[in-house]
């Protein structure tokens, strides 16, 4: 007879057993049930409160299940006849939340917040989920490397196909952004939509991750209603709670009211 696991390992097979997180980066379930069982949660309520967790951060935000080798097929289609990519690119960003909320302002979204800026020869996106296949707006210098990183690992190996099918020189991997900020320097770094989320499990977590992010220009976004389309006064909130975070640091920052987004471009 096998013995049993320790409680920790229990919490982290129960979470990854379930379709909805068995992709996501392994250390990011394990930090988030090390932190329910430090809080004298038993095994079975820990499993329970990361599901809840990671329902909020990262699953909420799933429109469906990613097809990734039939949307890499038809990308890779689409390049070699030279078709223009961004009509595909539109239908594959509308299957996650987060950047089919941007769909309707992505023609002016990039050119905007790159706007002014000097040549990027290398970009930092952070908690990426789809939007790496925003790329064919991104006015980024020719050669120019992309950096991308993301909890699931099958939205990695999608966005790792993308490139190599466009010829993009970049890389994404998984991450998990509440151990802290990948060791990659840009020129710049996209944190859309994703400080909401990861302040839900640790609010001081925003600026030390602002404070570690390598990179001279920082553009931080937050989402202007709710995923159910309430707006709530959020972006008032969304406003306030950025102030906060960079009150007394001596950055320069620029905001951009967008219909569904509010951004924040930082230079350091």
């Amino acid at each position: 007879m096998s013995e049993p696991l320790p409680p920790l390992e229990q919490v982290v097979a129960t979470v990854r057993a379930g379709a909805k997180y068995a992709a996501i980066a392994p250390a990011l379930v394990r930090s988030l049930a090390a932190r329910e069982l430090a809080n004298g949660a038993r095994p079975k309520e820990a499993a329970k409160a990361v599901k809840n967790k990671l329902h909020q951060i990262a699953a909420a935000y799933q429109v469906e299940t990613l097809r990734g080798d039939e949307w890499l097929t038809a990308l890779a289609d689409a390049q070699a006849q030279e078709a223009d990519l961004r009509p595909l690119c539109r239908t594959l960003l509308a299957r996650h939340a987060s950047t089919r909320e941007r769909l309707p302002i992505l023609d002016d979204f990039y050119r905007q917040l790159f706007a002014g800026l000097p040549p990027v020869r290398s970009l930092l996106d952070l908690a990426c989920g789809l939007n790496p296949l925003a790329l064919p707006w991104m006015p980024l210098a020719a050669e120019a490397v992309y950096w991308a990183c993301d909890i699931y690992a099958d939205q990695v190996a999608l966005i790792n196909g993308w490139f190599a099918a466009v010829g993009q020189r970049g890389e994404a991997w998984q991450c998990d952004l509440l151990a802290g900020a990948p060791a990659r320097t840009a020129d710049v770094a996209l944190l859309l939509k994703a400080l909401p989320c990861l302040q839900q499990v640790e609010r001081e977590l925003g600026a030390r991750l602002l404070d570690a992010i390598d990179a001279p220009v920082l553009i931080v976004s937050y989402p202007v209603h709710s995923l159910g389309g309430r707006k709530q006064g959020m972006a008032q909130q969304y406003a306030a709670q950025f102030d906060q975070l960079v009150a007394g640091r001596g950055w320069q920052v620029e905001p951009f009211y967008f219909a569904t987004e509010l951004v924040f471009r930082i230079r350091r």
